[in-house]
């Protein structure tokens, strides 16, 4: 009996045991992390890390913390893994120094490991410019080339950018992110021969693929082209050519002699002395000799002053505007044609002493040949030649010119005198820019007969008239033709047209613009001051009127008189109300277009350059 006891009492020991060992877990090993090795980043970069783990109860969960940037958790651990990889991106941050990332995991058990990765912050490679000199030097309008620049750039290309400082983008952000490191470029430009002289600097910047940037500053000479310089003194006798490689200076009245012809090639500059009175500098045409004188749309033919800086290639000067004037004489023709002076049919020109044969001009020949003057800009001009009876030089003066002469594309601008007068002739002329004169745009006298088309007129307080009309001074009568044109003023001042002593036109297509009151003197002459005599009104108002107006666009009309009563003490004439009224009515306020082409005059003028049109 006792035996049977101890066995059962030793079977139920056995039965608890087992029962026990059951229901127990069992605690397997902690979690293991291993971190990568050292790594390095460039600031504000990023970088992969790779930590390993194994975790025999299983992955549950991660964390992570860093110093010197910032860390997430691109790639997690899978749960209930027992191995796996854990992917950690850390951004540097902008300090150069040490980092870290330090992961920490969790098993299904609760058990946890920490490890830590350690990382170099560095700076970033900064990319580089090299194979420019610090200096250089060019002469504007030639091309300036620079090779051989070697870019570098360890974290690849971005773009590629050249710019003036404080001025024009050469290159705009090329990009050459395409191109292996190094990376051999060039630069080419042509500083355009506008372009004023002295030093400008060229900035140079790359960047790279992370966005560093690299920057190359070089100081660039520029200098003006040098040319020759001709000195003229002597009259031109025989075939002459003038050539763009060289600068003309007048150093008084030259005259291009009958049987000569003076050639002037496109883009030559032709300047004038500074000189009053009979030292006027200026280019005169005899009767009987001619000026070829044909530029074009990109190379004009310039008259101005030795006073200029300019040269052959510029349309622009880098010393003088709008407002110099009187600096030298101008360009005369004298021709054969008929002109209406007294009981004669020719005349001296103004400014050249009587004694002097060359300056006649007048004849019979209607279709006398002087030349050609096209694409010429005359500048600066208008010197004193009779300070006494205040006469001064035209920009352009036409002594009985020959319609045979063709003028076209012509520009006169800041003359001091008018800038075109005619002095009787046949010439026709066309696209003529007249701005900013300190007499009368256009003067027409001695029965001019010609045609002018295609105008602009431009003018400031300190002109006078846009127009200032005469007729015939002699036997000789002429009407000249005037249509398609605008004249306009620049501040509302100036008066917009005389008509003076008989004038002779048809004046058609005319716009005045800008003036504050554009309004048209008419002049009339009375004897006694009761009846009206042969002028300018009767002109107008005669049943065959040799004046007349078709589609003009103006302000207003005002006759006027310089005659007086007669009488021992004389007193001035006050016009009939009835004359005013009929002015008014042969002058009637209508719409103009004006000039028919205002392009003609872009590109090449300095009226175009000077944002004048």
């Amino acid at each position: 009996m006792k035996k049977i006891l101890t066995l059962a009492l030793i079977a139920g020991t056995m039965l608890f045991a087992v029962s026990c060992g059951e229901d127990d877990p069992v605690n397997l090993d902690a979690p293991t992390l291993t971190p990568p090795s050292a790594s390095s980043v460039q600031v504000s970069n990023e970088v992969a890390l790779n930590f390993t783990y194994a975790a025999a109860a299983g992955f549950k969960s991660s964390s992570v913390t860093a110093t010197g940037g910032t860390a997430t958790i691109t790639t997690d651990g899978t749960a209930d893994a027992e191995s796996g990889t854990i992917t950690v991106t850390f951004t540097a941050g902008a300090t150069v120094g040490a980092g870290s990332v330090i992961l920490t995991i969790t098993d299904n058990e609760g058990d946890t490991q920490v490890s830590t990765a350690v990382i170099t912050i560095s700076a970033s490679a900064v990319p580089t410019i090299a194979g420019i000199t610090t200096t250089g030097s060019t002469t504007v309008g030639q091309t300036y080339s620079i090779s051989g620049i070697v870019l570098t750039a360890e974290d690849g290309f971005d773009t590629w950018r050249v710019e003036i400082v404080g001025g024009d983008v050469l290159v705009d952000d090329l990009d050459i992110s395409a191109e292996t490191s190094p990376y051999t470029a060039s630069f080419s430009q042509e500083f355009d021969i506008e372009t004023l002289a002295g030093t400008t600097e060229i900035k140079f910047t790359l960047t790279d693929g992370d966005g560093d940037v690299a920057t190359f500053t070089q100081v660039l000479t520029l200098a003006y082209p040098e040319f020759e310089e001709v000195t003229v003194s002597n009259n031109i006798t025989t075939a002459t050519t003038w050539t763009a490689d060289k600068i003309y200076v007048l150093t008084g009245k030259i005259f291009v002699e009958s049987g000569a012809v003076l050639t002037i090639n496109e883009g030559t500059v032709i300047k004038g002395q500074t000189g009053t009175g009979t030292n006027a500098s200026g280019l005169y045409a005899a009767r009987g000799g001619k000026i070829e004188a044909v530029g074009s749309p990109t190379k004009p033919i310039i008259f101005t002053t030795v006073l200029d800086d300019i040269f052959p290639g510029r349309i622009t000067s880098p010393n003088l505007d709008e407002t110099d004037s009187e600096l030298w004489g101008g360009v005369v023709l004298l021709g054969k044609a008929p002109v209406s002076v007294g009981s004669g049919t020719e005349a001296q020109i103004e400014g050249v002493p009587a004694s002097e044969p060359l300056g006649l001009y007048g004849g019979t020949d209607e279709d006398d040949d002087s030349g050609e003057l096209q694409y010429v800009s005359i500048r600066h001009g208008g010197t004193t030649i009779d300070p006494v009876a205040g006469k001064d030089i035209n920009g352009l003066t036409l002594g009985g010119v020959g319609k045979g002469t063709v003028l076209k594309n012509i520009e006169i601008i800041a003359n001091l005198d008018d800038g075109i007068e005619f002095f009787g002739g046949t010439v026709d002329i066309s696209n003529v820019i007249i701005a900013f004169q300190g007499d009368d745009g256009l003067d027409v006298d001695q029965a001019y007969s010609g045609t002018i088309s295609n105008f602009m007129l431009i003018q400031s307080s300190a002109g006078n008239d846009g127009l200032e009309i005469d007729g015939p001074e002699g036997a000789l009568n002429g009407q000249f033709t005037l249509k398609d044109g605008t004249i306009k003023s620049v501040d509302g001042e100036g008066r917009a047209a005389t008509f003076k002593s008989k004038a002779m036109a048809a004046v058609s297509n005319v716009l005045w613009t800008g003036y504050d009151d554009a309004k048209i003197y008419i002049r009339a002459s009375y004897t006694n001051c009761t009846t009206a005599k042969s002028d300018s009104f009767t002109n107008l108002t005669d049943a065959t009127p040799s004046l007349t107006f078709t589609d003009v666009d103006f302000g207003s009309v005002s006759v006027y008189t310089e005659s007086d009563d007669g009488a021992a003490t004389p007193v001035t004439c006050t016009v009939p109300a009835v004359d005013q009224t009929a002015a008014e009515g042969k002058i009637t306020d209508g719409t103009a277009t004006g000039a028919s082409d205002v392009t003609v005059w872009n590109n090449w003028t300095l009226s175009y350059a000077l944002d004048l049109l």
